[in-house]
């Protein structure tokens, strides 16, 4: 009775819109080729409504878009919908009245019942109302690694991080760079997040990220883990792309032996006709602890005065996050669906293993979660200087340390 109710309640709210089909701009940062193949699925089914998706992709990572997705809602020409990350992105745009208030769908779609783990509904929400509708399970704790690399050098593939290092001398005197790496902050940030929980372990890592303890950062823990990172470093010296896109086709193609990458590479090696367990392998927290953060993606829906608009948009947000949809968009995504009663048993060798960890809860939040976007950025910007120049371990781990000491 209760499903029938959420049901019948979420019709009430979006069944009208088909009617008064709409046009609705979606600005998101999905441009690689297995992000254009998953988003397709999105436009694919809000297109079946009636409505039209007018795609407004814009090239480059979420540090580019991000400003001028921002600005545009600031400036007074919002689009219909909009990527952000689930966390604290959208706060000041919430605070200002510009965000879309979704609550009253997400009751009647009962939400709160079918979003696992529900982090990610509390990351949509503030003041107990829901702003955005979560899509995905992204997490940056993974390696990826080429079998056609370490064949070519005659050894077994790594099983974690340590293997992958001690292999590394051997790719090299091949020609094989061992780390690919995008020369750009966040990819070099991810990497350095994904080698922490590797290195210093979850409890250092969440007295950091989540209490801010500015003693644990300047401690012995992240002492191993700045250590570790210049090691890596010099792993990726060789590693001249920018994109994190165009790192991954360093692995696809067996130039390059690893990449620490999100599990979205995913949609990159599928693109490419690569088969997980096969072609390539996945080592979920670098195979030292298996465990996922759980950031991801949201829709958020700024304010607009038209009535077939606002229309639109709840049908799109129902859209997202329906069971059919949310299995052929994250199938493509290489990413976890939000749902957790959706049937993936389709799903390939590496989504099986986040699939596991998620059910077993070895899970922890996101950055986006815990730090204002402000501090999150100075960390970015830190690290690409780390991994681009020859500063010291110790220089970069004491300018870290003011940073987490500072932050909100």
């Amino acid at each position: 009775m209760k499903t029938m109710t959420h049901l019948l309640a979420s019709a009430a709210l979006v069944g009208a819109t088909a009617a008064h089909a709409t046009d609705l701009e979606v600005t998101h940062w999905w441009t690689s080729g297995g992000e254009a193949a998953a988003v397709a699925e999105f436009a694919k089914a809000f297109d079946a409504t009636g409505n039209t998706w007018v795609d407004g992709a814009i090239a480059g990572s979420g540090g580019t878009a991000r400003p001028i997705i921002i600005s545009r809602i600031l400036g007074g020409d919002p689009m219909g919908a909009t990527q952000l990350n689930h966390g604290r992105q959208a706060e000041e745009l919430i605070k200002a009245g510009l965000m879309t208030d979704l609550t009253e769908l997400a009751e009647a779609q009962g939400w709160k019942d079918i979003v696992n783990p529900p982090s990610l509904l509390d990351a949509c929400t503030l003041d107990g109302r829901v702003y955005c509708v979560p899509v995905n399970i992204h997490s940056g704790q993974w390696i990826w690694l080429s079998h056609g690399a370490f064949e070519k050098v005659g050894l077994d593939v790594p099983a974690d991080w340590n293997e992958f290092v001690a292999a590394a001398p051997k790719l090299e005197e091949a020609g094989i760079t061992p780390l690919a790496m995008g020369q750009q902050g966040w990819q070099q940030n991810l990497a350095f997040g994904t080698i922490t929980i590797a290195i210093a372990g979850i409890d250092a890592w969440r007295e950091v990220s989540v209490e801010r303890n500015a003693d644990t950062a300047a401690g012995p823990a992240y002492k191993a883990v700045f250590e570790a990172v210049a090691n890596a470093r010099e792993l990726a010296r060789n590693s001249n792309v920018q994109d994190w896109n165009l790192a991954t086709n360093l692995v696809i193609t067996d130039q390059a032996a690893g990449q620490i990458m999100g599990d979205w590479a995913q949609g990159e090696f599928q693109v490419a006709g690569e088969v997980a367990g096969v072609d390539y392998t996945c080592l979920p927290g670098l195979g030292v602890n298996e465990v996922l953060d759980t950031g991801g993606d949201a829709f958020y829906f700024p304010v607009i005065d038209d009535e077939a608009t606002k229309k639109a948009q709840m049908e799109l947000a129902s859209t997202l996050i329906s069971p059919e949809v949310q299995v052929a968009f994250n199938l493509k995504k290489g990413s976890l669906p939000v749902r957790g009663d959706i049937d993936m048993s389709s799903a390939n060798d590496c989504m099986q293993k986040g699939l596991s960890i998620l059910a077993d809860g070895n899970i922890l939040p996101s950055g986006d979660m815990n730090l204002t976007a402000d501090t999150q950025t100075q960390i970015e910007d830190l690290m690409a200087e780390f991994w681009t120049s020859d500063m010291s371990a110790g220089d970069a781990q004491a300018r870290y340390v003011d940073i987490i000491a500072s932050a909100e």
